[in-house]
């Protein structure tokens, strides 16, 4: 069987696209890169928020258009829609030749020959893959430390879709990243829904600080970069391992979601502004050339404008190299779908409102980046990210000459606008 595969989401969706793909590679299937040439077209969705939902549902559409035309003869969808809409897609779709679970993803092959829905409940631990390929650059590539979510945020659908928190167990993780080290990779990022909870559930406290430790000890490790902390679980141990080697992006993924106390408890954040800012002002002092990206909300139910007002001066002051905004939009099931919501209008004028003060404070940053020198990593011949970029999510730097793809140098910024950067190599 000849699949073409539609892989949406975030990394950690990705991830599961590797592994059952390259179970289905194991067991003799070949994957196509068009769909004109498959049998049949594999869709893992995501259904995290809104609009992610409408992008799966119109590769469905996409899917289904080609199986109507006779271009491909099965259309299977799998991934977090299934898990959080199962009847509605059912229901919407009849004409799918299959619906599976993410649990049933490990026994994809069984799933593909079934017509019909497969549903198989969320495993209660998670485990290194029996097999996995690369879906992203050679050089780079995600490790999934830990799968669900324990915190409970009011407007996140996570904990409904993924399940509790489930960590890998550590030796499992430093295999799958010694293999990785194998097959070429050079940046390894780690990921989870909460990358700083790692170990809670298997060692009754957080672990990541010895995770990276090992990991560190690895032969031929290139770069860690670390993605998706919760702000009080990054400690001045973790900051200080940081600081310590070139081994670790001086990066860290920390989505803060808001600054105001008032929103923070309502979205039930576990952690207050003062905690934020402490967290922010240690790493600054640990790790001074630390590069934080964050997500910020806005419009989430309650937020008055003196909490949005509170939330442009942090970004102001606080200075983030990456930034994501989001409307608040709200999810059925989440305690926050019931709050009494703010209008659309209110909410769109303050993420527009806030991504401008975004851009004032990388007009700031570009401006003290011209001239210095800074950690590369080459995506192709003559482009790539700086150590303050992550793959897929965050900016992109050309450079003035060409240099090995998958190659960590040293470069000088020549030219910086937005988050587009010129990089001359000097290494």
């Amino acid at each position: 069987m000849k699949f073409y595969l539609i892989s949406l989401g975030c990394p950690k969706n990705l991830t599961n696209s590797e592994e059952f793909s390259a179970r289905l590679l194991a067991k003799g299937h070949k994957m196509v890169f068009s769909p004109e040439k498959a049998d049949e077209i594999i869709i893992n969705t995501c259904g995290f928020i809104a609009s992610a939902v409408k992008e799966a549902k119109e590769e469905i559409c996409y899917a289904l258009d080609l199986k109507q035309k006779g271009i491909v003869k099965k259309v299977a969808v799998t991934g977090c829609l299934v898990e959080r809409f199962k009847e509605q897609v059912e229901k919407e779709f009849p004409q799918l030749d299959t619906i599976f679970s993410i649990a049933a993803q490990e026994k994809v092959e069984d799933a593909l020959k079934h017509r019909g829905t497969l549903l198989a409940p969320l495993p209660k631990k998670l485990w290194l893959p029996e097999y996995k390929m690369s879906l992203t650059a050679p050089h780079t590539a995600y490790l999934k430390v830990a799968d669900g979510c324990n915190n409970r945020c009011a407007y996140c659908t996570i904990p409904f879709i993924r399940g509790n928190y489930r960590s890998k167990p550590m030796n499992e993780v430093l295999q799958e990243a010694k293999l990785m080290i194998e097959n070429g990779v050079k940046e390894i990022s780690l990921i989870a829904q909460d990358t700083t909870s790692y170990g809670i559930d298997l060692y009754g406290k957080p672990r990541l600080l010895e995770l990276l430790e090992k990991l560190l000890k690895l032969k031929g490790l290139g770069r860690l970069r670390i993605m998706y902390g919760y702000p009080h679980r990054v400690t001045k141990e973790i900051a200080r391992l940081i600081a310590s080697t070139d081994k670790i992006f001086h990066y860290i993924d920390i989505p803060l979601q808001h600054i105001a106390d008032p929103v923070l408890t309502r979205m039930n954040r576990h952690c207050d502004a003062a905690q934020i800012r402490r967290t922010l002002d240690m790493l600054k002092t640990e790790v001074p050339d630390i590069s934080l990206r964050t997500n910020f909300i806005v419009g989430f139910p309650g937020e008055t404008k003196k909490d949005f007002n509170e939330l442009k001066k942090f970004v102001k002051e606080y200075e983030f190299d990456n930034m994501g905004v989001f409307e608040f939009f709200r999810e059925k099931g989440t305690a926050a779908y019931g709050m009494e919501q703010i209008p659309a209008r209110v909410k769109h004028e303050r993420a527009h409102e806030l991504e401008e003060v975004q851009s004032r404070v990388i007009d700031k940053i570009n401006k003290r980046l011209v001239g210095t020198v800074l950690e590369a990593i080459a995506d192709g011949p003559d482009f790539g990210r700086t150590y303050k970029d992550a793959p897929d999510i965050d900016g992109k730097v050309t450079f003035t000459r060409p240099v090995e793809t998958g190659s960590i140098f040293k470069a000088r910024v020549v030219a910086a606008q937005g988050y587009e950067r010129e990089l001359e190599p000097i290494e």
